[in-house]
């Protein structure tokens, strides 16, 4: 083959493919409304001016769950819906390597070889006679490559590549929803099983105050209604325990499954620790643009559309391809590499389209609606992502705020109890007083437990709605893709 053909023509071909312009139009991302602080901060924590004081990392392990940091790391690598996400990534990558590919020309070899035995006469004798067995054969190199002249394959790679950073984004995303979704299920585990030991007290409480109704009934001292009143307010309570257990193997078998075992294989411990309620910095809004995952895919979505733009205007220009061939034919084989035998060829492929009925300007204008709805998607995104953290930063600040009168209540209704059961052991009230003020008592205890969880879930969920520690600056640049090469 001739090497310096080939040199020659690969150099030309990238000096115009890569020196050639770039239709459509160049990205910027458009401008969003940000207020300067969060409504809901005042009386719950002060912002901070930057990200610098957010949740980073194992963002979990400020809940103080032993559980939870156990468990969490188990999510980035067993969880499969985060493992779906990845794949996609690395499909994602995939399709900037195909792209970028087209940038370059595609060289191959071929190499034939033949042998045939042709009829062979003496002309107007009607006698055929045999020739003999010859053998042919060529060997050839070729190089073909289409020019990038109006940027087409270039904004073809940039749209791959924000789609591939979208795909990034997107599992980023996934891992931190099953990463809250698992400090959700724990914490609602948590809170079960604290409403079980609250519950046992109260049974166990129960069962005491029917042992004395049901004495002082045998001695005819009560009417039989207060015997039948305490059995079942202590019945109700035993089975209320016993609903509780379905609750928590439900849980159970969440959090199993969110990091990707079997519902049976996760045995979970009672506990009687309940998870810490962190302070979480909030930041400023602005800070939501680069730490929500979400908000970069619909980012990266609007860059990947505005490329497609560019694809699609490209259309409008003409089409040139160049071919090279360079090698040997000879037959007989024999001597094939002979310099006699040397062949070559140079070609030119333009085309270009005149008429379509203006299927072209459709495609541009799908294209610039595409990234328009894209546009609108991205703000909507961020003015969802404001509403969350909002109402997180509301919900923590008035439940924060409920919790400290049940506090006082919890206290209220347990001396109330202790009194109004007093007083029926004396005699100076019925049992119907007493059996209220320990309904009292339980719901009273059970809203506060209700208040703690909520307070608790809120937490996660404003970690969850900054970004949970993650930064737009993870996102893969090019050096990403061909650092992530695909493997054959």
């Amino acid at each position: 083959m001739n090497t310096k053909l080939c040199r020659k023509l690969l150099a030309v071909s990238l000096a115009v493919g890569l020196g050639g312009c770039m239709v459509g139009p160049d990205y910027h991302r458009p401008a969003v409304n940000v207020p300067t602080h969060y409504e809901e901060l005042p009386g719950w924590t002060a912002a901070t001016p930057s990200a610098a004081e957010a949740p980073k990392g194992d963002w979990w392990t400020a809940f103080n769950d032993p559980l939870l940091n156990e468990l969490e790391p188990q999510v980035s690598v067993s969880n499969q819906t985060v493992a779906q996400s990845y794949a996609n990534y690395q499909a994602a990558l995939a399709e900037v390597q195909v792209a970028r590919a087209s940038l370059f020309p595609t060289i191959g070899i071929s190499g034939a070889a033949s042998k045939q035995r042709a009829a062979a006469g003496n002309a107007g004798s009607g006698v055929e006679h045999l020739s003999p067995i010859s053998t042919s054969g060529s060997l050839e190199g070729n190089v073909s490559w289409a020019p990038d002249l109006w940027g087409k394959v270039r904004r073809t790679v940039e749209e791959n590549k924000a789609n591939a950073e979208a795909s990034q984004a997107t599992l980023a995303n996934a891992t931190l929803s099953e990463q809250t979704a698992l400090a959700t299920a724990v914490i609602e585990l948590r809170v079960t099983d604290a409403n079980i030991d609250l519950l046992n007290k109260t049974v166990a409480a129960y069962q005491e105050s029917l042992r004395v109704v049901d004495n002082q009934g045998k001695a005819g001292t009560v009417p039989p209604s207060d015997v039948i009143t305490a059995r079942t307010q202590l019945e109700n309570a035993q089975s209320s325990l016993l609903a509780l257990g379905v609750a928590r193997a439900q849980y159970a078998h969440a959090i199993a499954v969110l990091v990707g075992k079997n519902p049976e294989e996760l045995p979970i411990p009672h506990s009687t620790a309940m998870p810490s309620l962190p302070d979480v910095p909030s930041g400023v809004p602005s800070t939501l643009l680069q730490r929500r995952p979400d908000i970069s895919v619909a980012e990266r979505d609007m860059a990947a559309q505005n490329a497609a733009i560019g694809v699609a205007v490209a259309a409008y220009y003409p089409s040139l391809s160049l071919s090279a061939a360079d090698g040997f034919s000879q037959s007989p084989l024999a001597g094939l590499l002979h310099v006699a035998n040397h062949v070559w060829s140079l070609g030119a492929d333009v085309g270009e389209t005149i008429f379509d009925a203006g299927a072209r300007h459709g495609q541009v204008a799908e294209a610039r609606a595409n990234y328009e709805a894209a546009v609108a998607n991205y703000r909507q995104t961020v003015l969802t992502a404001l509403k969350n953290v909002e109402d997180d930063l509301s919900g923590l600040n008035i439940l924060a705020q409920q919790a400290k009168v049940l506090d006082a209540a919890v206290s209220d209704a347990t001396r109330g109890a202790e009194i109004a059961l007093n007083e029926y052991q004396a005699g100076t009230v019925d049992y119907t007083t007493a059996a209220v003020a320990q309904a009292t008592q339980l719901s009273t205890q059970e809203t506060a437990l209700n208040v703690q969880q909520q307070r608790l879930l809120d937490a996660v969920s404003l970690i969850g709605d900054l970004g949970g520690g993650w930064s737009a600056d993870q996102l893969s640049d090019t050096k990403t893709a061909d650092a992530n090469p695909p493997r054959h």
